[in-house]
C-alpha cells in the first residue's frame, strides 16, 4: 500500500474521446485532472483503422491517430495523464476514494467515469486476426467502407437488426446470420429486416472461420465460414465485410453496487446531463449511453461531464 494519498479536484477514470475531451475541458477550467486511461488507452477506437466521420478530419485519420491527437492536447493543459487503471473506488463518502494499479490511492473531489463498453466477440481466433481489416462491431462507424459490396453480419436482437438495415443502404447484399429460426428483434425492427430485398437471411447458421488474404499491405476479408447447428454442414459465404452484432458490456465492475445503473449495466445519468446517481460522480461516453455510440456523441458527453463538474465544485 502506498504511504502516501495522492489528492486531486477531478479524476478522470478511462480515455477514449469521452475522458479526454472531459479532460481538455476540466484541465482549461483549471482543475488539474488526473487521468488513468485504463486497460485500452483510447479506447475501442484504438481498433479501427480508418475514421471518416469525425468533424476537423477533411481526409480521414485512423483511430489510433486520432485518440493520440486528442491525448497531446489534453496534456498541453497539463492533464496528468497515466498508464495504467483504477482496480477500487469508495464512492459512499466524499472525498472519493480510489486505489489503482500503481498502488496509489487517489482522494477526489469529484470523479467522471469514462470507461466506456467493450464489443462481445464471438472469439474465433479469425475474427481478431482481421479486426480493422474488415472486421467491425459498428456498422455505423465502417459501413461507408463497404458501399457497393457484399456483408455480413452477425447478431438477432434489435442493434443487429438496426445495423443490417443500415448497411442494406450502402451495400450491394447483407447477409444476416442468426443461430435460430427466428430474430430476438422487436416485432417492429424483424418486419424491416425481412421486408428490405437485398438483406438475405442465413437461419440456423453460425459463422465459425473469418477467411481473407494478408499477404503485406493487402490483409483483407474475403468470405466467412458459416456452420448448420442442425447437419453441421459448412459453406462460405464471399464478403467484404463482417459486422459482429451481438451486444456490447459496459465497463462498470467496479462501481457495481455503488451508482444506479440499467439492467444491462449501463450508468444512469439525469435527462440533458452526465450526473449520476452520486453526488459529484459523472458519467460520459460509452460507459452510459448504449443507444448512438460514436466518438463525437462520447466527446460531447466527455465536455458536459467536465462543465458539470466544475460547476459542481463551484456551487
Amino acid at each position: 500500500m502506498s504511504d502516501t494519498t495522492e489528492k486531486t479536484k477531478c479524476l478522470i477514470i478511462g480515455s477514449g474521446p469521452a475522458g479526454y475531451t472531459a479532460a481538455i475541458y476540466a484541465a482549461r477550467a483549471d482543475l488539474k485532472p488526473l487521468m488513468y486511461q485504463g486497460l485500452q488507452p483510447g479506447g475501442q477506437l484504438t481498433t479501427t483503422t480508418e475514421v471518416d466521420n469525425f468533424p476537423g478530419y477533411p481526409e480521414g485519420t485512423d483511430g489510433p491517430a486520432m485518440m493520440e491527437d486528442l491525448k497531446k492536447q489534453a496534456e498541453r493543459f497539463e492533464t496528468d495523464v497515466r498508464w495504467g487503471m483504477i482496480t477500487e473506488i469508495d464512492l459512499s463518502k466524499r472525498p472519493f476514494i480510489a486505489r489503482a494499479d500503481d498502488d496509489k490511492v487517489i482522494e477526489a473531489e469529484t470523479v467522471i467515469i469514462a470507461t466506456g463498453a467493450t464489443a462481445k466477440w464471438l472469439g474465433i481466433e479469425s475474427e481478431s486476426e482481421y479486426n480493422g481489416y474488415g472486421v467491425s462491431a459498428c456498422a455505423t462507424c465502417d459501413g461507408f467502407f463497404y458501399k457497393g459490396k457484399d456483408v455480413a453480419i452477425v447478431g438477432g436482437g434489435d442493434t443487429a437488426a438496426e445495423e443490417a438495415t443500415y448497411l442494406a443502404k450502402l451495400c450491394n447484399k447483407v447477409y444476416m446470420i442468426h443461430r435460430r429460426d427466428e430474430l430476438r428483434a422487436s416485432k417492429a425492427m424483424q418486419k424491416k429486416v425481412l421486408d428490405t430485398p437485398n438483406i438475405e437471411m442465413v437461419w440456423n447458421h453460425v459463422p465459425i472461420e473469418v477467411v481473407g488474404e494478408k499477404e503485406g499491405f493487402g490483409k483483407k476479408v474475403t468470405g466467412v465460414v458459416v456452420q448448420d447447428v442442425k447437419s453441421q454442414e459448412k459453406q462460405t459465404l464471399k464478403v467484404d465485410g463482417f459486422f459482429v452484432a451481438i451486444g456490447h458490456k459496459p465497463n462498470t465492475d467496479i462501481f457495481v453496487n455503488q451508482i444506479e445503473t440499467d439492467n444491462q449495466g449501463y450508468i444512469k445519468t439525469k435527462p440533458d446531463s452526465s450526473k449520476t446517481s452520486v453526488e459529484g460522480v459523472f458519467a460520459a461516453g460509452d460507459v452510459q449511453d448504449h443507444v448512438f455510440r460514436q466518438a463525437i456523441t462520447a466527446a460531447g458527453s466527455g465536455c458536459m461531464a467536465a462543465i458539470e463538474a466544475e460547476r459542481w465544485l463551484s456551487s
